[in-house]
């Protein structure tokens, strides 16, 4: 009974409508059909998939509407989880779109993979991870060669 694929990850957001609006228009989700749950959201999908399920942040009984929701949990960003990844083609249409929208994004390039990554933040701060493979070469807008970074090598106490 192994796992075989991700099926979405949920986001609580501040303001559902902007959040929705980022995921389809600079990433290129769609509405999806949804069920009929006890608040309101978006399921955004893409190769008839749903990647992506929206919910607002602060409702009334959300503790109850959203297991992973304790009492305190933070809102506008990932918290422990650092980022999500989606795989993806054509990087120079995602790096004209971003910049004729005026996002910040961070390009990294892994060479011995072929590996093109872009890391983008979405309206409520969660790091959404671009990556492209069978990149030859960097193009002029690779940014960061991740091979030649500072590695670490020991672990903090």
């Amino acid at each position: 009974m192994p796992i075989h694929s991700l099926n979405h990850f949920f986001i609580r957001s501040e303001n559902l409508e902007k959040t929705k609006d980022f995921y389809i228009s600079v990433l290129g989700f769609e509405i999806k059909p949804r069920p009929d749950f006890p608040f309101p959201g978006y399921w955004l999908g893409i190769n008839g998939s749903i990647q992506v399920h929206l919910g607002p942040s602060n409702i009334p009984n959300r503790e109850k509407y959203y297991l992973g929701t304790g009492e305190h949990a933070a809102n506008g960003q990932t918290g422990v989880i650092d980022h999500v990844a989606f795989m993806a083609h054509q990087p120079e249409e995602f790096v004209a779109k971003f910049k004729a929208m005026g996002l910040h994004f961070f390009p990294r390039y892994f060479p011995e993979f072929e590996l093109y990554q872009i890391f983008i933040r979405d309206p409520n701060n969660v790091m959404i991870e671009l990556n492209f493979f069978d990149i030859k070469q960097a193009p002029e807008w690779s940014g960061e060669d991740y091979s030649k970074m500072d590695r670490v090598t020991e672990l903090p106490n």
